[in-house]
This record gives C-alpha cells, structure tokens and sequence, in this order.
C-alpha cells in the first residue's frame, strides 16, 4: 500500500518534474558548446571560464536572495519570472557574438533556474510530507536527467544546422513551458508573508549538519566534473568513451534517487549520508591510484549508486530541520551553498591537479568530505533516525 500511495504522490508532481528536466536540458547544453563558441567568436580562456562559472554564480544568488519570497507567497511569480529570464537567457547565448553578451546570457539562465528549483521543493515538501523524501529524489532524477540528455542534443543540433541552432530550439522550448506552467497548480502550505532572516535557520544545529554533509557532497561533485574528463584523457580514453562513461554514470541515480529519498525518509537522512558518503570517499580516493579506464567507470558506477542516495537525502535533511514557512529559503539556502562550493572545487580542480596529479586531488579532497561529514554526525542526532512529517523550529 505504502508503494502505491507514494506513486500516486509522484504523479501528482509530475509536471513539475518535466519543468525541471527541461530547464535542466538547458543547463548541461552550454558546456558541451563552450569550445565551439570560443573557437568561432576568439574568446579567450578566462572569458569562457567566465561564462562557464557565471551560471553556477547566478543561481547561487538567486537560490540565496531569492527563494525566501516563495515562503512569502510568490511561488508563481519566482516560477514565471525564472522561465522567463532562462528563456531570454538561452535566446541572448543564440545571438551574442562577444563575451559580456555570452556573460549576461549565462547569468540570466542561471538567475532563472535558481528562482524555479527551491520554489518547486517547497511544493513537494509543503504539499505531502509523508512523502517529502521520494518526491525530492524523483525531482533530482528528473533533474539529473536533463542535464546529461542537454549535451547530447545541443551537439547534434549544432552539428547538423548551426552553433546557435541550439539556443534557438531550448528557447523556444521554454517558451512552451512558460505556456504550460500557466496552467499548473502553484499553491502551496504555509506560505506567510513574514520576514524570514537566513541567519535564523542557521542556528539549528540539525540544519548546520545538513549543510555540513551538503558541503562534502558538492564538493566531490565540483571535484568529478572538472577532473573527469582531464583523467580518462590522460590514461587514452577517446572522446567517446569519456562521455559515454558520464552517461554511465548518471544512469543509476535516475530510478534510485526516489528510492534513496524514501529510504532517507524513513532511515533518517544523516544516518544515510553517513554510510553513502563514506562509500563516495572511498570512490574519489580510488580514482587518484588506479590507472586503468574501464576499472574507474565501474567505480564511478558504484559511485553514482551512493550519489543516488546522498542527493535526495541532503535535501531531506534541510527540509525537516526547517518549519513549512520557511521551505524554500531552507532549499535555497542549501541549492546555493552547493553551487557555491561545487564551483569552487571545481576552480581549484585545475590548478591542483596540473601542479600535483591525480593523487594529490582526489586524496585532499577525500579528507576534505570526511572533515565535513564528521562535522555534520556530530551535530545532525536529531536526523539520524526517521523523523516523518515532525519539523524543527530554528528558534
């Protein structure tokens, strides 16, 4: 019965999963095209780092500033103006020709996306707390899954027509998500229109140990994403095969991030994060030592399966140490600390690992998410067991 009550749950949120992964197509297709743009328009490196970064930036401000409106009742107007912003965004990257415009462009997508994903998470959250868990995790998989099928449509559309043909189909379709959020149910629980200082909710000790094991898990993700590719190349792995092995690699976490959030749910998500990320430090460190190519895919496959777990439940832990009013500020809050640190590993990623190698990378950051992590056991006992719809008030 459990099975076929948290299915129904799922359905009922389906539109806002398919919102999701289609601004999440979006996200994942700029950086498959930044060595195209460079090469067409003479950028220079740091210009497109630049337009790279701006997009994790931006959300990171608009997840931090602005999602505390949602908890104040403007879930439909954060929606509506964050597709909008994505969409002229995309419509900027199809007919800019220097870097500011390219920079703009990337912040508006970025700006829009972070007003869109904590105002959806407060729905989810608001809306059916039995459930609050599986629901995040198949928004995740929704998530997830936009952003690896965005590189692989934004490559055949400016292989086969043009190197703004992409922007210009991912323009258009936000404009047809734009016509279709105008008819979804964008009402929420406990919505008040009361101040909601950030700094309050930092003084829960269980929020400050979700954010804690928050921090180790987006630093493997900043670390993964900018090494990956430099790894497998340098041990012979053709083009290919490096994308193939990201394809592989996000496959697991689409059907078991809803499975890994009930189970969080229902486990306590500290308790989870405390096995799954122990199991993604074991990976990382592997992956500075072994030097053979199809040995790192496998291991990266079992570290997808951790992620699978530890994705939902981070955002299970913030949601249940913050009260209903104060949903969205708690998603943003943790949705912008993540891209914050996410990017900055991977800014560091570079440097270290040309100066020191692979084993120096991946061993440092290693120690890095066990610090955090053990930061976040100390203080998260009150999310170590299952909690079900009880919320913690920060006061």
């Amino acid at each position: 019965m459990a099975g076929i009550t948290t299915l129904g749950s799922a359905r009922q949120f389906m539109p806002y999963f398919a919102v999701t992964g289609a601004l999440s197509l979006g996200y994942g297709s700029v950086f498959t095209l930044l060595a195209e743009i460079k090469h067409q328009f003479g950028l220079s490196g740091t210009e497109i780092g630049l337009i790279a970064g701006m997009g994790l930036y931006a959300g990171v401000i608009a997840q931090v500033t602005l999602a505390r409106f949602a908890d104040k009742g403007h879930v439909r107007l954060l929606v509506h103006t964050g597709i909008i912003a994505a969409m002229l965004g995309m419509l900027g990257m199809a007919l800019a020709d220097q870097s500011w415009q390219f920079i703009l462009a990337r912040f508006l997508q970025g700006a829009g996306i972070g007003m869109v994903a904590p105002a959806f998470r407060r729905i989810l959250i608001t809306r059916d707390p039995p459930n609050m868990g599986s629901n995040l995790g198949a928004m995740g998989a929704f998530d997830v899954s936009g952003f690896v099928l965005g590189p692989l449509v934004a490559a055949a559309f400016a292989h086969f027509i043009s190197l703004s043909a992409p922007f210009l189909f991912l323009a258009a379709l936000y404009g047809l998500v734009y016509v279709w959020v105008l008819r979804i149910d964008m009402s929420s629980v406990g919505a008040d229109h009361v101040k909601v200082p950030v700094r309050r909710m930092l003084r829960s000790r269980p929020m400050v140990a979700g954010i804690l094991a928050g921090i180790a898990f987006f630093t493997t993700v900043g670390v993964f994403e900018a090494s990956w590719a430099l790894l497998l190349d340098d041990l012979g792995a053709s083009t290919f095969l490096v994308s193939l092995s990201i394809s592989l690699f996000a496959a697991p976490m689409v059907p078991l991030a809803p499975f890994g959030g009930r189970y969080a749910q229902r486990r306590g998500p500290i308790r989870v994060m405390s096995v799954t990320l122990m199991g993604a430090v074991a990976c990382m460190f592997v992956y500075g030592y072994v030097e053979y190519v199809w040995v790192l895919i496998a291991v990266s496959i079992g570290h997808a399966v951790f992620d699978a777990f530890t994705m939902p439940a981070g955002q299970l832990a913030v949601a249940l140490s913050a009260p209903a009013e104060q949903a969205a500020a708690a998603q943003g809050l943790y949705g912008g600390m993540g891209l914050a640190v996410a990017g900055s590993a991977a800014v560091v990623t570079g440097p270290v690992y040309e100066a020191w190698g692979p084993e120096v990378l991946f061993t440092g950051s290693s120690l890095f998410m066990v610090a955090a992590l053990a930061g976040a056991v100390a203080l998260g006992e009150e999310l170590m067991g299952p909690i079900g719809r009880r919320r913690r008030d920060p006061n």
